[in-house]
């Protein structure tokens, strides 16, 4: 884990919008998110959801749609080889992400002339894409020892070309890694030891050089968030702060060591998004917040050591309810900055 960053509860994004147009996307996120803007994941595009988007490079990956599959390809082996070389050498150059497949993170390089001094990026996690991307017969490759661990290697590769490539913009970075099923640890759904989650998490996130999140939209174990090298945690605090509340003790540990965390405060469904407004969503935070001042944590120090975000993806909205989930993000960061003059 870095040293500690006060964030002062800068408001940022999960990653996902809405917008089919890469510009436009990045427009809004420079106008709502100028001081610490992420680059727009665009899901509605071609090849940009969150498991095809990150695919590209990967040994004998197949695209059928939106979904990609593994084949043992007659050069597989040769270019199992060629990842794990390039892992062992921590050269990224072959696993970067093309236009084709991330239109506004290259889009996202016209920030440069706004002169952000941070940027945040994100990557699907090893859990989740080892998941969704299968064999043949649809059974995640996540199951697949070898492939496991290639996987690992090969997200890390790719979180350490994206970091390289948004420092073009900004000299400080942050990397999420996205993993919307964890939720699903200790189900029937995924059958594998918390020991591989924590062992496969850490090799991604040891390809990160600066700061690292992780992005969890739903209740999971957070301890093994918590105890891991992660220096931020993202949470969907609208519908699970309670979840995040059990786990007092960690918490408090994870922020005195430095740790910050992520609040997901702004909904990210159409009618929770027209019925919410700045006061509400202020006292909703607060309440969050709360708990984990009980045992000593200072509620100032919590709030400084704090990003603001929305729930999770925000490409679940129309293109009008997405602006207003930003104006509320950019409205409730400055109410909370002001309150404590940060």
């Amino acid at each position: 884990m870095t040293p500690k960053t006060e964030f002062n509860c800068l408001p940022t994004i999960i990653g996902s919008m809405p917008q089919t147009d890469a510009k436009e996307a990045c427009s809004l996120v420079a106008k709502y998110l100028p001081d610490l803007p992420a680059w727009p994941q665009l899901p509605k595009r071609h090849l940009e959801n969150m498991y095809v988007q990150f695919s590209e490079g990967f040994p004998g990956i197949v695209l059928e749609g939106d979904k990609a599959y593994v084949e043992r390809s007659a050069d597989f082996d040769s270019r199992l080889e060629q990842l794990y070389n390039a892992d062992a050498e921590n050269d990224p150059a072959n696993y970067g992400i093309s236009t084709e497949y991330a239109a506004g993170l290259h889009a996202f390089l016209a920030l440069k002339e706004k002169h952000p001094k941070m940027v945040k990026g994100q990557t699907t996690g090893p859990i989740t894409w080892g998941l969704m991307v299968t064999d043949r017969e649809q059974r995640g490759i996540l199951y697949d020892d070898l492939l496991a661990e290639a996987l690992a290697k090969f997200l890390r590769l790719k979180a350490m070309w994206q970091e390289r490539f948004l420092r073009q913009i900004a000299p400080d970075t942050i990397i999420f890694v996205d993993e919307p099923y964890l939720t699903s640890l200790g189900t029937a759904f995924v059958t594998i030891p918390n020991e591989q989650v924590t062992t496969l998490l850490e090799v991604v996130l040891s390809g990160i050089t600066g700061l690292k999140g992780v992005h969890c939209c739903g209740s999971t174990d957070w301890s093994l968030l918590l105890k891991s090298s992660t220096d931020i945690l993202s949470f969907d605090t609208y519908n699970y702060a309670d979840s995040l509340g059990c786990y007092p003790a960690e918490v408090k540990a994870f922020v005195e060591r430095g740790g910050s965390i992520a609040w997901g405060i702004i909904p990210n469904e159409e009618d929770t998004v027209a019925r919410e407004s700045l006061g509400s969503l202020n006292d909703r935070l607060g309440e969050a917040m709360a708990p984990f001042t009980l045992d000593g944590l200072p509620f100032k120090q919590l709030v400084a050591q704090s990003l603001l975000t929305p729930s999770c993806t925000l490409a679940s909205l129309s293109d009008e309810a997405s602006v207003r989930a930003l104006e509320l993000l950019s409205e409730l960061s400055a109410r909370v900055r002001s309150k404590y003059s940060l």
